[in-house]
């Protein structure tokens, strides 16, 4: 998800952060307000099947941690993306030693799934932003047209389809992962359509 039509001028991101939560949340990008949609189910599904799964291959072994809807400060902005994954050594923690509620760090991977009702080009400017600040990877996922867009630094991005093997964390390298086993977690065949 991404940002939604109507906006708002803010002066400052420290005003912003001031102002209560949203449902669905806000962001703050370059002096302006933006109200994300609301999930949907596609969208929905790939998130909670996503961050699960990369949680049970990164979190075991203490290597990664995904976390949906995370509001990230950073560099002049506060996003929330759908899935914002940390390399275990780069999750912020307090002074008591537990994951810390202001994360003021880019992700080290963002994921980001394209809701029908969104500007592609928007959620594109969020990953491409979040890339040019310190994150390693970027994923666009487009449910209608399945494929994944990968971002990397200093690299053009790639669209993968099929069977196309999409790179990981490389802390996560012992794990794989294939466009195809992303979007068959939409499928539940078998079942009456409504």
């Amino acid at each position: 998800m991404t940002l939604t039509i109507g906006s708002t001028s803010v002066p400052t991101l420290e005003e912003f952060l001031q102002l209560p939560e949203t449902k669905p949340a806000s962001e703050y990008i370059d002096g302006k307000i933006y109200q994300k949609l609301m999930p949907q189910g596609k969208h929905s599904r790939l998130q909670t099947c996503l961050s699960t799964a990369i949680n049970q291959a990164g979190e075991p072994k203490k290597l990664a941690l995904a976390l949906t809807e995370l509001r990230c400060t950073f560099s002049g902005k506060s996003i929330v993306p759908d899935i914002a994954v940390f390399e275990w050594e780069n999750i912020p923690l307090d002074e008591n030693g537990q994951i810390a509620n202001k994360f003021e760090i880019p992700p080290d991977w963002i994921i980001e799934i394209l809701s029908p009702e969104q500007s592609a080009s928007k959620v594109i400017r969020k990953i491409t932003f979040c890339i040019k600040n310190g994150t390693k990877l970027g994923y666009f996922i487009d449910a209608d047209d399945k494929s994944i867009t990968v971002f990397q630094p200093n690299q053009l991005p790639e669209v993968k389809e099929g069977l196309d093997i999409l790179p990981v964390l490389s802390v996560l390298q012992d794990w794989q992962l294939t466009v195809e086993d992303v979007f068959n977690w939409l499928s539940f065949s078998g079942r009456k359509i409504i």
